[in-house]
């Protein structure tokens, strides 16, 4: 993973990455004559208000509360629909997914601002929208950037593959590394049945047991015993995850960043992979530059 020094304005840092990449999408999409067929949609599928201020969410006590459990974690999360609506050259549709209806609202109100651009705004689940329109859409005409910016573990395996199946969607996703996964991989040895069974969705597998809780023999006053303990860093988690998105995606950035909190813990990893085939290359070089910056 990319070493990230901590210090400085995070938000600010990630949506600016995600701004450089929609203007290189664009750009090559507006010059390239081959390129100029296709329609270009954005999809933001946690968008928020729009704008970067409001309270900090917090959740309940189940295995979805440790997901974000950080104070900071909201704060990396807002102004990216506005980001996109200001890119040049425009996208030609813009998707904005939000669940509560407050948000919804203010992106609304945020369509108002845009009378120009084409925004179609879903109150809904993110996973359930994002599948349908993945089958719906006709990619023989589309071309798509989706952006994943979870509270925490809400984005599902089976959506990232329905995303990938596409084979023509760019895709940014946050994974929720230090906000969410660490704090459910347990260290004395694997987690509970519903903390398990969060792990295995957002990972695709149940493989994650064997790669993060590898059964060791110790020895004892009593002979030798086989156990289960954590052995996993946070850079073998997100490696873990880059591994797995290499095996739906056509090509993925191998230097994700991580976004640090004030304790110097990296709550969140920006990941990007890229779906079609032809173009791959080019994206994900783009992108690999843009996240090494």
């Amino acid at each position: 993973m990319a070493k990230h020094q901590f210090g400085g304005d995070w938000t600010t840092d990630k949506l600016e990455r995600l701004r450089k990449y929609l203007c290189a999408y664009m750009t090559i999409f507006t010059r390239n004559p081959k390129a100029q067929y296709f329609t270009t949609i954005y999809v933001d599928a946690f968008a928020g208000t729009g704008h970067r201020v409001g309270p900090t969410r917090r959740g309940d006590k189940s295995a979805a509360a440790s997901e974000t459990a950080d104070p900071e974690a909201e704060s990396f999360r807002k102004g990216s629909a506005r980001i996109a609506l200001e890119v040049g050259p425009s996208f030609h549709r813009f998707i904005f997914i939000e669940r509560d209806a407050g948000r919804v609202a203010e992106l609304e109100a945020l369509r108002d601002e845009f009378p120009t651009k084409a925004v179609q705004i879903e109150q809904g689940d993110a996973n359930a929208f994002l599948k349908q329109w993945c089958k719906q859409t006709d990619w023989k005409k589309h071309r798509a950037v989706v952006f994943l910016d979870p509270y925490g573990m809400q984005v599902d395996w089976a959506t990232l593959d329905s995303l990938a199946k596409t084979k023509a969607v760019d895709l940014w996703l946050l994974f929720p590394l230090g906000v969410a996964v660490n704090r459910l991989l347990t260290k004395a040895g694997p987690p509970p049945e519903e903390w398990a069974n969060a792990l295995t969705r957002i990972f695709g597998t149940k493989d994650w047991e064997q790669a993060f809780y590898p059964k060791k023999e110790e020895e004892t006053l009593f002979g030798a015993e086989e156990s289960q303990r954590k052995d996993a860093t946070l850079e073998a988690i997100g490696c873990f995850f880059v591994n797995r998105l290499k095996t739906i995606f056509v090509k993925v950035a191998d230097n994700p960043l991580p976004l640090i909190n004030s304790t110097n813990t990296p709550i969140y990893l920006l990941c990007f992979a890229a779906g079609a085939p032809k173009g791959s290359g080019t994206a994900v070089k783009i992108a690999q530059d843009i996240l090494k910056q």
